[in-house]
C-alpha cells in the first residue's frame, strides 16, 4: 500500500518554531531519509534603504489554495514524503521569521530541489502584498527580476497580478 504524501500550508500572524514543524513533518514516517528546510527572515535593508518594518497582506482562502497548488506541482515533479509551508502575514520587524518551507523525501537531492522549487514558486506566484516602511515612507514591494529568473529555470513563466 502506498502512503499518500503529506502537505500542509498555514498562513498566520504567529511566529513558528522550526524544530517543532520539522518534527511534526517527520513523525512516524519511515520513508524519510532527508529533510530540507528554508526559513526566510525580514531584512533590515532593501534596495539600498533601511527597512523599519514589513507588512504583508493576503486574500484568505485564495492564498492557501495557491500555495496548495504549488505543493501539488512539487509532488508531481519530485519524489517527496511531505511538505510544510508556513507564511506569516501582518506587521513584521527585521529579523522576524517570515516563511518556512520544509520538505521530506527518501533522498537529499529531491529534498534540496523541491525546497528550492517551492521557494522560487512562492516568491513569484503566491498572492501576497508587501509594504515596507523606510525613512522615506511606506512603499509597496514589487516582484524582482531575479525571482522571475529563478522561477523560469524550472520552466515556469511568472504570472503577476495587479496590486
Amino acid at each position: 500500500m502506498t502512503t499518500r504524501p503529506a502537505g500542509s500550508v498555514s498562513i498566520q500572524t504567529a511566529d513558528f518554531d522550526l524544530s517543532t514543524e520539522v518534527a511534526a513533518l517527520r513523525r512516524q514516517d519511515r520513508r524519510v531519509g532527508a529533510v530540507c528546510a528554508f526559513v526566510g527572515t525580514v531584512r533590515d535593508r532593501n534596495d539600498g534603504d533601511d527597512v523599519a518594518s514589513l507588512e504583508l497582506e493576503h486574500y484568505p482562502g485564495m492564498t492557501e489554495k495557491s500555495i496548495a497548488a504549488m505543493m501539488d506541482a512539487a509532488f508531481g515533479r519530485f519524489e517527496l514524503s511531505g511538505v510544510r509551508v508556513i507564511h506569516r502575514v501582518g506587521l513584521l520587524q527585521p529579523l522576524d521569521q517570515i516563511v518556512l518551507v520544509a520538505v521530506t523525501s527518501a533522498h537529499r537531492g529531491q529534498s534540496f530541489e523541491a525546497c528550492e522549487f517551492l521557494m522560487d514558486y512562492l516568491k513569484t506566484q503566491a498572492p501576497f502584498w508587501k509594504k515596507e516602511v523606510t525613512p522615506a515612507g511606506a512603499r509597496w514591494v514589487d516582484a524582482r527580476v531575479s525571482d522571475d529568473a529563478a522561477l523560469a529555470r524550472w520552466g515556469i513563466a511568472p504570472v503577476h497580478g495587479d496590486m
